[in-house]
């Protein structure tokens, strides 16, 4: 069986998983709220369609019981992965998305039990959040396997889309994340700083509640997690600035405007620059000893690999590769998963 339904696919980043699950050989269905946005994809590349709110339990239930995955493309996550998380459960569906939000895998990792139960996978992050850093981070665990520390960091050369940028809205003003002795730590935004060389020199990073905070705690049992993001300097001192105007940032008016903001901008990274974009991921591992090993990862640019992978990662499902359960890329497909992608270069520093 080639097809599954991709919610979400009027989006910048569901069109081009569309587009790309077509010249593989599968048959997406393409799903939304809003027909008018669905239809026109649909029609170009043949394929079928089917238009439901979340909000609707029946409809949702209907438009997943004839497939066996649903890859989920509807950001905000937060708004969008539970109801179809629980209708995956109700009809017996795989569960796939391309997240990056912490609170949303956190749920998700919740739903382990009854997703055994159901003998059904859920796995959200299957893009750049966070298959290539939860990838590094399972292989700096075979390297250091007595680590208790863990730093990922990097570096996303290119542009970013709406969608980002409206997840990225949302979570102003909601401060950091940090992982604790195993527990999830609000920290403020932009908490640490540090330097760390991606290969071109070294370039100053801050901290991010980035997914891996939550996934690469499954993946490698690492107890204390730490992501970091470089940025300019323009940008880490917007970062620093929202710990004071955090309450202003989430005021409905407030991110109203920003959000129409942003919908006057282009939907994302043309070809050419994401052809031309890069991504580039560092982590270092460190146990109690102070023993470390430290890894590199030199990957297309984001959009397109979260193209590559959320594409591969349908196909491994629709061919029986899963295990049922909340899990990580890295726990169902290995450490060396990203490998088998082109452009994604590993290396290790020490």
């Amino acid at each position: 069986m080639s097809s599954f339904l991709l919610y979400g696919a009027n989006g910048y980043t569901g069109e081009l998983i569309t587009r790309l699950a077509v010249q593989k050989a599968l048959t997406p269905i393409l799903a939304g709220r809003n027909p008018q946005k669905i239809a026109p994809l649909a029609t170009e590349l043949g394929l079928e369609y089917r238009t439901f709110t979340l909000e609707d339990t029946a409809a949702v239930d209907e438009a997943l019981a004839d497939v066996p995955v649903v890859l989920n493309c509807a950001g905000p996550f937060s708004q969008t992965a539970k109801p179809l998380v629980a209708g995956c459960l109700r009809t017996k569906t795989h569960y796939l998305d391309i997240t990056g939000e912490v609170a949303v895998f956190e749920a998700i990792a919740s739903q382990t039990f009854p997703a055994q139960a159901a003998e059904v996978m859920l796995l959200p992050g299957v893009g750049f959040d966070v298959v290539p850093s939860d990838c590094l981070a399972a292989h700096l665990k075979t390297r250091l396997p007595n680590a208790t520390q863990l730093t990922l960091a990097f570096q996303a050369l290119g542009k970013i889309s709406r969608g980002t940028a409206t997840t990225m809205v949302e979570a102003q003003g909601k401060g950091g994340l940090v992982r604790r002795n195993g527990v999830l730590t609000s920290v403020p935004a932009a908490w640490n700083t540090r330097t760390i060389d991606f290969g071109k020199g070294v370039v100053t990073a801050v901290t991010i509640p980035w997914g891996d905070v939550s996934t690469a705690f499954y993946s490698t049992g690492i107890p204390n997690i730490e992501v970091y993001a470089a940025f300019p300097t323009p940008v880490r001192i917007g970062m620093v600035a929202t710990r004071y105007l955090g309450g202003l940032l989430s005021l409905p008016p407030v991110q109203n405007l920003q959000k129409r903001l942003i919908q006057n901008q282009l939907p994302g990274p043309s070809e050419i620059e994401r052809t031309q974009g890069a991504s580039i991921l560092w982590g270092e591992v460190t146990d109690d000893a102070g023993k470390t090993a430290t890894s590199r990862l030199q990957c297309p640019e984001g959009y397109t690999l979260t193209t590559m992978t959320a594409v591969e990662v349908v196909s491994r499902v629709l061919a029986g590769q899963f295990y049922p359960g909340f899990q990580t890329p890295s726990l169902v497909y290995g450490a060396d998963f990203i490998l088998d992608f082109e452009g994604v270069v590993r290396e290790d520093l020490n």
